[in-house]
């Protein structure tokens, strides 16, 4: 098995494991967690309350930038641009990997039935249950997937350096957003971020096309200006 892959597969693994253990607490409803879930999010409610500026430009961040909807689109913008350039199967991929990230969020969170936070005053609200966090879970799958696509492709290392610093700001920050907002607890956060980078390291794991280069005969002496993770 070539090294990416191997590396790939025992991300997914341990992510998995640690997001199976946050599941069972949760379900549980073990005691320190629920104190630690209840305290942040109760200190974060008291700010979002007061400061009426800073609430109302977490919202439009958690409705429009990071919506999951908006994260979506944007995964659909990177398979098409995929699919223009006849990767076919590399854009299916990243399709149906999003596909499964909702469909494993929506499962989960149906059989958990968590509930929300609830306020006296509220500044925001959600439906459906609470774990884990679809939001955190969308955009670490959007940007995970945006990331892999990239590395990949050969990108410069400017541009990967620079797409994972929006990835990181944008993954932390919708995470906070829905726990200032009052929405969701901590730990719903953190459930939706570990099974959605569980689900792009999967992704990447299991993807069938190998990663050597290739090569053209005549042009062994000529560099090709690919890494050798360019799909074919």
């Amino acid at each position: 098995m070539h090294a990416s892959r191997l590396r790939a597969v025992r991300t997914a693994a341990v992510l998995t494991v640690l997001f199976m253990v946050l599941l069972i607490l949760v379900v549980a409803r073990w005691g320190p967690l629920e104190d630690a879930d209840g305290d942040i999010a109760e200190a974060l409610h008291r700010t979002a309350v007061t400061h009426h500026g800073w609430t109302d430009a977490n919202k439009v961040l958690t409705d429009w930038v990071w919506d999951p909807w908006t994260m979506r689109a944007g995964t659909a913008l990177l398979a098409g641009w995929l699919l223009w350039r006849r990767e076919r199967l590399l854009a299916l991929w990243i399709a149906a990997t999003s596909v499964a990230g909702t469909a494993i969020q929506q499962g989960v969170k149906a059989a958990v039935g968590r509930e929300r936070p609830h306020w006296r005053n509220p500044v925001d609200s959600a439906h459906y249950a609470a774990f884990p966090s679809g939001h955190a879970l969308t955009a670490t799958v959007a940007f995970g997937l945006l990331l892999w696509v990239m590395a990949r492709c050969g990108a410069r290392r400017a541009w990967l350096r620079a797409a994972a610093l929006v990835a990181a700001v944008s993954v932390a920050g919708v995470g906070f957003t829905r726990v200032y907002l009052g929405v969701h607890w901590p730990s719903d956060v953190l459930g939706g971020w570990l099974l959605g980078a569980a689900l792009v390291c999967a992704a990447a794991a299991t993807y069938p096309y190998p990663y050597a280069r290739r090569v053209p005969a005549d042009r062994t002496d000529e560099p090709t200006g690919e890494s050798p993770d360019t799909p074919r």
